[in-house]
């Protein structure tokens, strides 16, 4: 596929509130996006040909009636699981935020089939309610430490904001954390301010397996994680902002940059 401008498409449904957010932090970097209703993608599946990228974005999808995440999860198993498998053997990226992430995970999507494990064998972790039984709304740092992952080199230390109530990362048994760390599939962790690695509240705001903010899939194309880098693409979005540097990127915005730099790379995208 060639086109002059990397395309997004960001899936809504009700309950959806965090939409408008990350189409913006896509157009701050570049990309031309597209907000679709999940009925519109039901009723005509092929226009995933058109995109590049595919958002999940966070809020309370059908308002977390049964699971955070699971109706619209279901959604995707029953009635797009071919289209959006051609999606990844063509080589574009996946991006889930807070109850996007919860979304992937319960679709099977990530961890997704790993090589240890039987190919499926899918459903070994979750997202569930967090340690402390409240929602919680704060800044975090976390650490990138995924060289696998396309959507951002590991080492960069960020402090973004969470607001979830169903973020603690968890898994099946000790095998599967063992797996995600031999295969690099484990992109973003929870650290203490001085960056090193996080252990209780509120450094680890959500009681996460292993500090586990985010992942990816095996091929690294595919990322869903509980903070909002959406939330973080100006600079007087951060709560010091008077105290930053004028030419500093902003957290959240170089992960949406390196994206669309991937895609341009890797899909014959011209600039």
């Amino acid at each position: 596929m060639e086109s002059s401008t990397v395309r997004v498409l960001l899936l809504r449904t009700a309950g959806t509130n965090c939409d408008r957010e990350l189409a913006l932090a896509f157009q701050r970097a570049g990309a031309a996006v597209d907000v679709v209703h999940i009925n519109r993608l039901l009723a005509a599946p092929g226009q995933l040909g058109d995109y590049h990228i595919l958002g999940f974005p966070g809020g309370f999808s059908y308002g977390d009636d049964i699971a955070s995440g699971k109706i619209l999860a279901n959604q995707l198993v029953h009635h797009l699981r071919s289209p959006l498998q051609q999606w990844v053997r063509d080589g574009k990226m996946i991006l889930g935020i807070c109850n996007g992430f919860q979304v992937l995970v319960k679709a099977g999507m990530l961890p997704g089939p790993m090589p240890q494990f039987d190919a499926s064998d899918i459903f070994t972790a979750t997202l569930t309610h967090n340690a402390q039984a409240r929602f919680e709304d704060r800044w975090v740092h976390l650490k990138s430490q995924s060289s696998l992952c396309k959507w951002l080199e590991p080492g960069i230390s960020m402090l973004l904001p969470i607001a979830h109530g169903e973020g603690r990362f968890t898994v099946r048994d000790a095998a599967v954390t063992e797996a995600l760390e031999a295969n690099d599939q484990i992109v973003f962790r929870y650290v203490s301010e001085d960056g090193t690695p996080a252990k209780d509240f509120p450094d680890n705001p959500n009681g996460s397996a292993g500090a586990i903010a985010g992942i990816c899939d095996i091929t690294g194309r595919i990322l869903g994680l509980m903070p909002h880098p959406e939330r973080f693409i100006e600079s007087m979005q951060h709560p010091y902002w008077s105290r930053l540097a004028a030419t500093a990127t902003p957290d959240g915005l170089q992960l949406f940059e390196n994206a669309v730099k991937y895609i341009h790379q890797s899909m014959a995208v011209s600039v």
